[in-house]
């Protein structure tokens, strides 16, 4: 099975993901991604500011525990929550060397601060003040999955390296999706993070990737059945497969992967580029906690660079 070249999905587009909650929690993201401006470059810009007011803090390492006792008792229904405030501008470069293989670089500004919900709460005993993060970072990415933003078959391969205010960061990460039958697609993954040097807390909460930062480790985006935040440490180790299966299955209009293996946190919708859509995502009770509207950029509108 040889490579076959797969052409962008878009030439460009902008997204715009907001979100809001009855706890204090919300999220603004603007986010620009262009694949195909300029052939063999990739260029993506994401601007956000987050705040989510009742995320996981169980202390740092492996050895941390879950006393659903400490969470009962007046003033303790915050024991194990922390409220965590992101500002962040971050700038991606890649270039295509040849066939799926490409170089990144890139760089980000961000800020960090977290503050104690009221009540007693185990975060009181890490207390941190806010950090100020600016990082440069460099890597190596491959990618052969036939579709970038919903995969059914391929290998996504990622290594990263990344220096911030006293601390370095190396990043890997392989995804591998197979689509055996024709609602059925399965999906493994392990990746492997170390920071050494003096890691605040606000690095140490985060698993670095070619895409951008996600909450590590707990949650749907890294470690499904475990609470946001779970685990965290300089170290980190992940690994997972799941199985995706399409109840509505229509390729050229509609398609939902709704059944994961561990436990589902929401609901995905994917819709093909060509159209505008929103992506709706719920938690555990039901209740909506992020809407997304992604607005691909037709080549039309613009003109591109002469050579």
């Amino acid at each position: 099975m040889g490579f076959a070249e797969r052409p962008e999905p878009t030439f460009a587009r902008v997204a715009l993901d907001a979100g809001g909650s009855t706890q204090g929690s919300y999220l603004v993201i603007a986010d620009a991604q262009a694949p195909a401006y300029w052939e063999g470059w990739r260029l993506g810009v994401t601007l956000s500011l987050t705040r989510a007011n009742r995320l996981g803090y169980y202390g740092q390492g492996n050895t941390t525990v879950y006393d659903r006792d400490s969470t009962t008792g007046p003033g303790r229904s915050y024991f194990y929550r922390v409220s965590r405030a992101n500002r962040a501008a971050r700038v991606t470069i890649q270039r295509k060397i040849v066939g799926p293989l490409r170089v990144l670089v890139g760089g980000s500004l961000e800020y960090t601060a977290f503050r104690a919900l009221p009540g007693v709460t185990r975060f009181e005993q890490d207390s941190t003040g806010p950090f100020v993060d600016r990082v440069g970072r460099v890597g190596i990415v491959l990618d052969t999955r036939d579709v970038e933003m919903d995969p059914h078959r391929g290998v996504f391969a990622e290594a990263l390296a990344a220096n911030g205010r006293g601390y370095t960061r190396t990043s890997a990460a392989l995804r591998l999706y197979a689509h055996p039958l024709e609602r059925l697609i399965l999906a493994a993954r392990v990746g492997r993070e170390t920071i050494t040097g003096t890691a605040p807390l606000a690095v140490q909460q985060t698993m670095e990737t070619s895409e951008g930062p996600l909450v590590a480790l707990g949650g749907a985006r890294s470690l499904r059945g475990y609470y946001d935040g779970r685990f965290i440490g300089p170290g980190k180790i992940v690994y997972g497969v799941e199985a995706r299966y399409g109840l509505l299955w229509a390729p050229r209009l509609l398609e939902v992967a709704l059944v994961h293996v561990p436990q589902p946190k929401g609901v995905k919708e994917g819709i093909p580029d060509e159209i505008i859509f929103a992506d709706v995502s719920v938690d555990e009770t039901g209740r909506v906690t992020d809407v997304k509207i992604n607005a691909p950029i037709d080549p039309a509108l613009f003109k591109r660079p002469a050579s």
